[in-house]
């Protein structure tokens, strides 16, 4: 596949996310709970998504990922259990598009990371994945993931 990579300046972005960890095979289901439970607080509060959803990786321990789910929203929204409001940090992110089945996203990683390498950018070692389009309504090769690593 070809990617077409980019740096993107991001300002600080206010968030609302369900911090837990979990395994690779688990992440389906993992993901689409937490989803639903913000978007179920979301709209008890009057409050909507102002981007697509979002999933954080701060490891890459396939049988234990450290991860953040959420969505980004336009100001900073009350805790509530174990949703909390957080921050896609700002600064200079690289970032590339992968289109097709989540299960093929490593090829656009170790594209991106060499890229990265290549033009000497270091990442913070925080990985994040934005789904553009919805896996119940799209065709799995057509869906549409940005992946972005904020440079130090």
């Amino acid at each position: 596949m070809d990617f077409k990579f980019k740096l993107v300046e991001k300002e600080i972005q206010p968030t609302l996310s369900i911090r837990t960890t979990a395994a690779v095979e688990d992440l389906p289901m993992v993901l689409s709970k937490a989803y639903g439970k913000i978007m179920n607080y979301l709209s008890e509060i009057g409050e909507y998504p102002s981007d697509a959803p979002f999933v954080a990786y701060y490891n890459m321990d396939m049988k234990n990922l450290d991860i953040e789910i959420g969505f980004p929203v336009k100001q900073k929204l009350p805790m509530r259990n174990y949703i909390e409001p957080s921050v896609l940090p700002k600064g200079r992110y690289a970032q590339c598009i992968h289109v097709g089945p989540y299960s093929e996203i490593g090829s656009a990683y170790d594209a991106l990371m060499e890229w990265m390498d290549e033009n000497e950018y270091r990442s913070n070692g925080v990985a994040y994945e934005f789904y553009l389009n919805d896996p119940d309504n799209v065709p799995e090769e057509k869906l549409e993931t940005r992946i972005m690593f904020l440079i130090e």
